[in-house]
């Protein structure tokens, strides 16, 4: 299938069925091509090879890197990611309804997260207005006294 540019002279056409190279999926996604690759290596992308071997992308690898952005902004970790679209169907563009299948997994996760920053944060108040710095009672770095269980010595 062949698509008109805007002016709709028909000078220029875009093929919406040809896959897309390793420098194109680069250039559209504003990732480096060394990312691709690394995400390719972790299972987040696929690709084929061309008779030249050379890496093709289908279209759809583009809103997989836009979720996989979008996840990592969240902190979500590239395995918990890759796991994630593994379950999407391949050779299809994530629809909406995917995003919020993928998004409900990470939710829990997330608001867990911004419970415990918020925590840290008011707790950061307190220690830098008692400035104890103790090892042995300080909250943030030896909550209820737990580290003492495992013996003496460092243990981070």
């Amino acid at each position: 299938m062949k698509h008109d540019d805007a002016t709709g002279d028909g000078a220029m056409t875009i093929d919406l069925t040809a896959d897309l190279s390793v420098g194109e999926v680069a250039r559209r996604s504003g990732l480096a091509v060394s990312a691709l690759h690394f995400y390719e290596s972790r299972g987040l992308l696929a690709s084929v090879r061309n008779a030249g071997n050379q890496r093709r992308y289908p279209r759809s690898v583009l809103r997989r890197v836009a979720v996989i952005k979008v996840a990592q902004r969240m902190g979500v970790p590239l395995a918990a990611i890759a796991e994630a679209l593994q379950a999407l169907p391949a050779g299809r563009t994530p629809t909406v309804a995917d995003w919020r299948r993928l998004s409900q997994r990470w939710r829990e996760d997330l608001d867990e997260r911004i419970r415990t920053l918020t925590a840290l944060r008011d707790q950061l108040d307190g220690c830098i207005g008692c400035g104890c710095l103790s090892l042995k009672v300080c909250p943030l770095r030896n909550a209820q006294d737990a580290l003492a269980q495992q013996g003496p010595g460092p243990h981070f």
